[in-house]
């Protein structure tokens, strides 16, 4: 797990926009990465939209968000289409990233171990530390705690 203050693992993924991005590349403010299992399913689709839909006030605090899945580019083009998604989606097919955010593990459901993405947030300051993590997210109301804490981290520096 990642606790406050520890430094971000830095990242080479291609997004959406066919573009490779790495943490350096969102040094001009605070970072959201939201990491979710998949496209297009009712958990991930209320988040991404409820990120979506708050995009611009994280924007007017310069802070940027961004959404991390090993599905496909082709994948994230619809899931971006169909939910008019205004954030970058970047694929993380082989899972290296969500395993060095914690973001992928042990899961536990119905009396079962299973192995999978486990749903994770990572607000992310300028010179790449964690300010807060969030493990295991439910996903009511989560996009609008993220910005809480983002504007009251500000509130603080």
């Amino acid at each position: 797990m990642l606790n406050p203050g520890t430094i971000a693992p830095d990242f080479s993924l291609l997004g959406d926009d066919s573009q490779v991005h790495s943490l350096k590349d969102f040094a001009e403010g605070e970072l959201v990465i939201f990491f979710y299992p998949k496209d297009l399913t009712p958990g991930c689709t209320t988040e991404a939209c409820d990120f979506s839909d708050s995009l611009g006030e994280f924007q007017a605090m310069s802070a940027q968000v961004v959404g991390i899945s090993q599905d496909s580019l082709a994948s994230h083009a619809r899931f971006k289409s169909k939910h008019t998604l205004r954030m970058l989606l970047l694929s993380d097919p082989d899972l290296a990233v969500h395993k060095l955010y914690g973001a992928y593990g042990e899961k536990h459901m119905y009396g079962k171990t299973t192995l999978g993405v486990i749903r994770s947030t990572f607000l992310i300051d300028k010179t790449g530390k964690i300010i807060r993590s969030w493990y295991k997210v439910r996903v009511k109301n989560h996009a609008h705690a993220v910005l809480e804490t983002l504007k009251k981290w500000r509130s603080k520096t």
